[in-house]
Formats: C-alpha cells, structure tokens, sequence
C-alpha cells in the first residue's frame, strides 16, 4: 500500500465519519497514566462481553487478525480470546444461532480501551496497511475513539483515554463529553511502523454500550438498581459509571427505541459482566434485585440476571 492510498484510505474515513456519523455519536471514555483514574480500577467496570456468532472461525479469526485477540481456551463451539492472560471476550455459536434484526436490543459497541495514544497509532497503522474498513472516529475529548464492525456487523470501538486532568466536570458531577471529528491522518503519522503483532498488555475492556428499549428504563436499572452514576446525557442515550470514569456502560435508543426483549439464541451481545472492586456496592445491587423481586442465580459469589432488554448480566467481586 503506497503512502498515498494510506492517506486516501485515512482521508476517506475520517470524512466518512464526519458524514456519516455526525446525527448519534458513538460515545466514548480516563487516564492511562494515573492507574486511579484508570475504567478498571474504578469501584465497578465491565470486565467481559459475550457474543453469540454464526460462523465461529470466521469472526474468531477476525478478532485476532484485526483486532489482535489471543485465544486463550477454546471448543467445538466456542473460544474466549483476550491480551495477555486476561479474557476479555467469548465467542460461542450453535445450531439455533440466528441473525438478530438490526434494531433488537443488545449490543451497540464493544469498546477495547488500550494503554496510550501511540498504541491507537500503531493499531490504526496496522488497520490502514490491511485494508481495515471503519466506520467512524470522533475525538471526544475524554478519548479519541476509532469505529467498525466485526464480519457479522457487531460494533467495535477501539479507543485512548486522555489524562483525567483534561476532563471538564460540570457543577451537576456529569463529565463534558462531544463528538469532534478525530484527526486520523494525524495520529497515523504520528505512529511507529515498527509493525503490529497484536494488543499491547493493558488493553482491556473499557466500556460496553448496548441498545435499549426505553432511556426511563435504563436509568432506573442502571443507576438505580445497579447504583451507576449518570456521567453524561445525549439525546436518546444515557452514560453510567463509578468512580467519575465517563461510561463504563451506555444505553441509547437510536435504533431500539419501543423494540421488544431479545430471543433465545439470537447474535450478538448474550452477556457480559460488571465486576466489583468494592464488595459494598455489588452487596448493595444485590439487595435492590432481591427487594424488587428481580430473578437471580448465584454461584460462587456472582450474580446472574437477565436485564430488562433480554440482555444476561453478570455481576461479580
């Protein structure tokens, strides 16, 4: 790929964005420097998500190929890929796996949050030298964000958190989000291209944003059973986190809005999970499930649900 097809292949996709993605943003989230400020450390973070696919090889590969996964345990029906040593997504399929519409609720985007800038840099490199298609970047000003689907057309962010110190907090405790166009000619150029093997340890699992059914609802499960602060709002969608991090978990209704609860064996988002890091707020979401008569499984410690959307939740220490 000569360097001018790379700027082509940067120039058409930051405008694509620009274009295409200008109505709903892809919203999107601290600091890799200061590991208090980090999504993981934070009293609760999405810690796993789980897709159901048609064709297991062909998305597994692409997840490892493109998105630089390793898997970590695998079967005939199923594989748990992740960075180093730590999961972060499963795959399974089976004989029922059917295709789920576009506007059922579930998943919107995964979103892999790496460890600094050049790490974007050097993974948007490795996308424009294979021909990656994306479907949006924005800078929002928390982090700068890069877009695209997997082969069965699950959303996929890859993304940087900018140093907390650079947020902007509003009196009312939300945080200053937006969707400017990212300068993706610039962080290419920027990056190294010393070649890309795959995700540097310390990517993980940023944040997950669904679709949902009703924003009423969502902030009622969410920040009121689950006890997630609201950190920002936008028209049809609302962003929950602990510990100030902008999302760790977003819901929006840009194409769900009204739609009924998921059905068994439908692609796409099955679960994901939310781990404690403090024992007194996953005590008390527990509690608030338990008063409101909301059925549970529990093993071992973890909390299983089934949200409002037919979305499976896991909540774990």
């Amino acid at each position: 790929m000569t360097d001018l097809d790379r700027r082509t292949f940067l120039g058409a996709a930051a405008a694509g964005i620009a274009a295409g993605k200008a109505g709903p943003l892809r919203a999107e989230t601290a600091s890799m420097t200061d590991n208090a400020s980090h999504a993981v450390d934070m009293p609760a973070f999405v810690d796993h998500s789980h897709l159901t696919v048609i064709d297991l090889p062909m998305v597994s590969s692409f997840y490892q190929k493109v998105m630089g996964l390793s898997v970590l345990d695998g079967s005939a029906s199923g594989e748990t890929l992740g960075v180093g040593e730590r999961p972060l997504l499963t795959l399974t399929t089976g004989s029922n796996a059917a295709r789920a519409p576009r506007n059922a609720p579930g998943l919107f985007h995964t979103a892999f949050l790496v460890p600094n800038r050049r790490e974007l840099g050097r993974w948007l490199a490795h996308a424009a030298h294979n021909n990656v298609a994306l479907t949006g970047a924005s800078d929002h000003l928390v982090s700068e964000a890069i877009y695209l689907d997997d082969p069965e057309g699950n959303g996929i962010e890859i993304y940087r958190d900018r140093d907390r110190a650079e947020w902007t907090y509003v009196p009312d405790g939300t945080v200053k989000m937006a969707t400017h166009r990212l300068d993706l000619q610039a962080l290419y150029d920027e990056a190294p291209k010393d070649g890309w093997t795959g995700q540097e340890n310390g990517t993980v699992i940023g944040h997950i944003h669904l679709q949902v059914s009703d924003i009423p609802e969502a902030d009622a499960f969410f920040r009121d059973v689950l006890g997630l602060d609201v950190m920002a709002r936008y028209p049809g969608a609302s962003f929950f986190a602990t510990g100030k991090y902008h999302h760790h978990v977003a819901a929006n209704v840009w194409n769900s809005r009204g739609q009924p609860k998921r059905e068994d064996g439908m692609t796409g988002l099955s679960d994901y999970t939310i781990r404690f890091n403090d024992a007194a707020k996953l005590e008390a979401a527990t509690k608030k499930l338990d008063e409101l008569a909301i059925p549970t499984t529990r093993s071992g410690g973890a909390v299983s649900l089934v949200d409002p959307w037919g979305i499976g939740l896991r909540l774990s220490a």
